[in-house]
């Protein structure tokens, strides 16, 4: 629950006056490393798809992981809970690129049902109408998952075989280098 101090109401107006410019969600990145007791907000922010300011939380909370990975872990299941909730691509792009630093961590160990959640989520996001980065961020983590769980890697060829044509050139590259990946 969120508790509105004027800490964090002060916290929250830097958070809603950040833009999507790379130096601007650096630099909340870098406030919640020195204000460490501002990540719980912040993950509370970008967990509720209602706040307006999901989206930019989002944006910041993949910068955080990105370096510490580990401080996913007191919200991994409440995370894993909302991934599929998204609808707006400029959250989902930054949310599967949490998955796919999930999928390759050696120093988290998922459960079979965190790791499952991810999979069904990013299998969701690959067949349905999402942004080319989602989609491979969620290509990459399929990918990554293929090495425990085979089943996957047919549905990932599949996948990527019968879509590859109706997509942008982005895309496939993207195909075409997991394609390459599985044969």
């Amino acid at each position: 629950m969120i508790i509105f101090t004027s800490m964090n109401q002060a916290f929250y107006k830097l958070l809603s006056e950040s833009t999507a410019h790379r130096i601007s969600r650096e630099f909340i990145r870098d406030y919640v490393f020195q204000n460490p007791e501002k990540l719980q907000y912040l993950m509370e922010i970008g967990l509720n798809e209602k706040d307006k300011i999901h989206i930019k939380a989002c944006w910041s909370l993949e910068l955080i992981f990105e370096i510490k990975l580990e401080l996913i872990l007191p919200n991994i299941n409440e995370f894993l809970e909302k991934i599929g909730q998204y609808k707006n691509h400029s959250a989902i792009r930054p949310v599967s690129k949490i998955c796919l630093f999930l999928s390759k961590s050696k120093t988290i160990k998922l459960t079979e049902n965190q790791e499952t959640k991810i999979i069904e989520t990013c299998l969701d996001w690959l067949i349905q109408d999402e942004k080319v980065a989602a989609k491979a961020y969620s290509m990459i983590t399929l990918y990554n998952f293929g090495k425990k769980y085979s089943w996957i890697n047919e549905e990932l060829k599949t996948i990527l075989s019968q879509d590859f044509f109706k997509h942008s050139a982005a895309y496939k590259a993207a195909a075409k280098e997991i394609i390459e990946k599985l044969k």
